[in-house]
C-alpha cells in the first residue's frame, strides 16, 4: 500500500466503524424505548445501543489521534500519546485567546521577538518592511523583479511549526557555484511567488505549508527603494548602502525617506493593527528596518489612531553607521521624527550590564551599549512614553540578542493591561 494514502484510509476506517455504531445505537434506542415504555420488558437490542455507544466514543476517539498522530509524525519525526493530545488542545485553546499583537519592524532583531511570542499568543500579525536591496534578497529582486523575501522568510521561520530539517533546509545558505551566498529559503518563496503569480500569494502558501501561528506580511507591494539625508548634506540611496556610506562619511542620519513617495500598505495589515491590543515596533535596524514601515502612507495614522498600547524596543548595541553613539532617547527621537511626537506609551530597554569579553568584540566593530542618558527617561515621560527597564539579553556564540521570552512576557503583560482597562 502506497504509504502516502495509508493514513487517510486508516482514518477512514475509523470513521467507518463510528458510522457502524451511529446505526446500531439508533436501532437499540427504537427497540429500547418501545419494549421498556410499552412492555417493560429489556430486549437483546440494549445490548446493541451499549455496544453502538462504544463504537461511536472509540471511532471518534481512534480518529482524532490517528489525525493529530499523522500531523505529528509528518511535521515532527513522532509519535504522541493522548496526554500529548490533550495538552495540544490546551495549548491551542489557551494560546488562541491571548492578547492579539502586531509586530513591525524586520531583520535579525523580529524573528527574535516573534519565537518568544508565539509561547504566549496565536494571534500574532508580523508586518515586514521590504526595502532590503542587498544581498542574497537584493539579488533575487534585481533578477526576477520580485519584493526582496529575506526578512519576511526569517519571520515565517520563526512563527512556523515545522520540523527541525524543514527549518535547517530553508536556512541554508549555498557556498559555492553559482548559488553561492544564496539562501534556500529564498529561491523556495522565489519559486511560490513564480507559481501564484502574487508575492502576496506566495507569502500566505508559505505560511501554509509550514504551518505558521499567525501571519506574516509585507508593509506594501510597492516596489521602494530607501534613502537616507545625512546631516553633511548628502543623499544615499539604497538600504544596503545606508550604513557603508554613513560610516565612510561618519555624518548622522538626518531623516529617512522612500521612492516612489506613494506607497499603500496592504489592507490585511491595516486592519491587524486597527484591531490589535499591542502595536510593537522593532527590534531591529532603527533606520533600515523600523522605520522604512513608517514611510508607507497612512501608516502613522492608522498606528496612532488604534486602540492598542503603541511600544518601541530599542536594540541592545548601537550599529555602525546607523546609530553610531545613539542614547535610548536619540533612537525614539528617531521613530517620533518620522511619525508624530505622541505616536508612542512605551519605551522597552535593556539595563543588564553585558560582559566585558562581549562588549570588546562589539567595540572592535564599533558598536556599544544604548544606555539611557542622564535626563532621557525625564524627557520621555514629559512626552507621554514610559520607559520600562529590564534586564533583556541572551548571549549565544558571543553574539547579543533580546532574551526572546522575557521579552514577550513584559509585552504580554503590557497587551493583557490595555485589555483590562477596556473592559472597565
Amino acid at each position: 500500500m502506497n504509504k502516502k494514502y495509508r493514513p487517510k484510509l486508516i482514518i477512514l476506517g475509523w470513521i467507518s466503524l463510528g458510522v457502524l455504531g451511529i446505526f446500531l445505537l439508533m436501532i437499540g434506542l427504537s427497540e429500547f424505548i418501545y419494549k421498556f415504555f410499552i412492555n417493560y420488558r429489556i430486549s437483546l437490542k440494549i445490548i446493541l445501543s451499549i455496544v453502538g455507544i462504544t463504537l461511536i466514543v472509540f471511532s471518534i476517539k481512534r480518529s482524532f489521534f490517528e489525525t493529530i498522530n499523522g500531523v505529528k509524525k509528518n511535521g515532527l519525526n513522532g509519535n504522541i500519546s493522548g496526554n500529548d493530545i490533550s495538552n495540544m488542545i490546551y495549548r491551542d485553546k489557551i494560546l488562541s485567546k491571548g492578547p492579539k499583537v502586531v509586530v513591525i519592524g524586520g531583520g535579525t532583531g523580529l524573528s527574535v521577538l516573534l519565537r518568544g511570542l508565539k509561547e504566549y499568543t496565536s494571534n500574532i500579525t508580523a508586518i515586514v518592511t521590504v526595502a532590503d536591496d542587498g544581498g542574497g534578497s537584493g539579488i533575487l529582486r534585481e533578477d526576477l523583479g520580485m519584493l526582496p523575501p529575506g526578512d519576511i522568510r526569517s519571520c515565517i521561520l520563526a512563527l512556523a511549526n515545522t520540523e527541525p530539517t524543514m527549518e535547517k533546509l530553508l536556512q541554508y545558505r549555498f557556498n559555492e557555484g553559482l548559488l553561492k551566498g544564496q539562501n534556500f529559503g529564498n529561491l523556495f518563496i522565489a519559486a511560490m511567488n513564480e507559481i501564484y503569480g502574487s508575492f502576496e500569494m506566495a507569502i500566505k502558501e508559505t505560511s501554509n505549508v509550514l504551518a505558521v501561528t499567525g501571519k506574516v506580511l509585507p508593509m506594501t507591494l510597492e516596489d521602494v527603494t530607501l534613502y537616507a539625508v545625512l546631516e553633511n548634506g548628502h543623499t544615499v540611496k539604497g538600504e544596503s548602502e545606508i550604513p557603508l556610506k554613513n560610516k565612510e562619511l561618519s555624518s548622522r542620519i538626518k531623516r529617512i525617506y522612500m521612492e516612489p513617495i506613494v506607497s499603500y500598505p496592504l489592507v490585511e495589515a491595516v486592519e491587524a493593527i486597527e484591531d490589535a491590543d499591542l502595536i510593537v515596533l522593532g527590534p531591529g535596524s532603527l533606520y533600515t528596518s523600523v522605520v522604512p514601515n513608517l514611510l508607507v502612507n497612512n501608516i502613522v495614522d492608522t498606528i496612532y489612531k488604534a486602540k492598542g498600547s503603541k511600544v518601541y524596543i530599542t536594540n541592545v548595541m548601537t550599529q555602525p553607521g546607523e546609530t553610531d553613539g545613539y542614547t535610548v532617547l536619540d533612537h525614539v527621537n528617531g521613530i517620533l521624527t518620522h511619525s508624530r511626537e505622541d505616536l508612542l506609551d512605551y519605551v522597552v530597554i535593556n539595563v543588564e550590564e553585558i560582559p566585558k569579553e562581549t562588549l570588546n568584540k562589539y567595540a572592535s566593530d564599533g558598536s556599544e551599549p544604548v544606555v539611557l542618558g542622564e535626563e532621557d527617561e525625564d524627557i520621555l515621560n514629559s512626552k507621554g512614553i514610559q520607559v520600562i527597564k529590564e534586564n533583556l539579553i541572551d548571549i549565544k556564540k558571543e553574539y547579543i540578542r533580546h532574551d526572546s521570552i522575557e521579552l514577550s512576557r513584559i509585552l504580554i503583560e503590557i497587551a493583557k493591561n490595555r485589555v483590562s482597562k477596556d473592559h472597565v
